[in-house]
């Protein structure tokens, strides 16, 4: 029983050191912005529709 308890918290703290991981790691000061992003704010009845071509 001890051991089923202990793979169990074992299986536990990998889970929580891949989620940390994937979150938390990377770039020094986030992800980078594109021109894009910079009208984020905007609502959708603000942006104008991509041109056509």
């Amino acid at each position: 029983m001890g051991l089923i308890l202990l793979e169990a918290l074992a299986a536990g703290l990998v889970f929580i050191l891949i989620i940390w991981w994937t979150m938390f790691s990377g770039r020094n000061k986030g992800e980078l912005h594109d021109e894009e992003d910079a009208d984020a704010g905007a609502s959708a009845a603000d942006r104008k529709p991509p041109p056509k071509a």
